[in-house]
């Protein structure tokens, strides 16, 4: 594998609840995904890495959670886009198939911060690597509760996130006390019908 996802590795730490891409995912995303994030599936499978707090995911497991946060937005105008990760707290990194990875949702807060990617085209598949790359687990971990929220409520399954109750958008409170294990494509759907999204502006990377 390359330096950018092996740097990835180090970060995250081994995989957890791996789950193997079925042939039939790896020949419908090709064209519509870059070749090397499909090589990262196929040795890699859709797991979560550092515990649980980072997630890769199906893309066609979270179609309705694209389609909850963006489907009448101007997003969708723009590009096809399909969530390749996600976050223990409900962070979603959405792919463009010809921006790359140019948007990403916070959907307990209810915002979005659109990027301007310099790798599309004939780039994208070094833009997978640099997504890998840059990751870092503290831009992951929503006010550092991951670690007090793992010991209290235990490790995630894959179709599982930490989620506030009551939700932030409905005056809950972000605190360790008001976090449960939800499933996490209900919530993230029914976390988009509680606010409208908001659009932050985000740099070109």
């Amino acid at each position: 594998m390359d330096e950018d996802f092996e740097g990835f590795l180090e970060d995250f730490g081994p995989a957890i609840e791996k789950r193997a891409v079925p042939t039939s995912s790896l020949e419908y995303y090709h064209g519509k995904l870059p070749n090397k994030l499909l090589a990262y599936w196929q040795a890699y499978g859709w797991c979560g890495y550092a515990d649980g707090l980072f997630w890769t995911v199906d893309p066609e497991e979270y179609d309705s959670v694209v389609e909850a946060w963006i489907g009448e937005t101007e997003f969708m105008e723009q590009d096809a886009y399909h969530i390749i990760a996600r976050t223990a707290f409900g962070g979603l990194y959405f792919w463009g198939e010809r921006s790359g990875f140019s948007l990403k949702v916070f959907a307990p807060g209810s915002y979005s911060v659109p990027h301007k990617s310099r790798f599309t085209g004939d780039k994208m598949d070094f833009g997978a690597q640099i997504f890998f790359g840059s990751l870092d687990p503290n831009d992951n971990d929503f006010e550092q509760l991951f670690a007090p929220t793992l010991k209290k409520l235990g490790r995630l399954r894959y179709d599982e996130m930490y989620g506030f109750v009551p939700a932030l958008a409905l005056g809950g409170p972000a605190t360790l006390d008001h976090l449960e294990k939800v499933k996490a494509v209900e919530h993230l759907v029914l976390l988009a019908q509680l606010s409208e999204l908001r659009v932050m502006s985000g740099p070109e990377i």
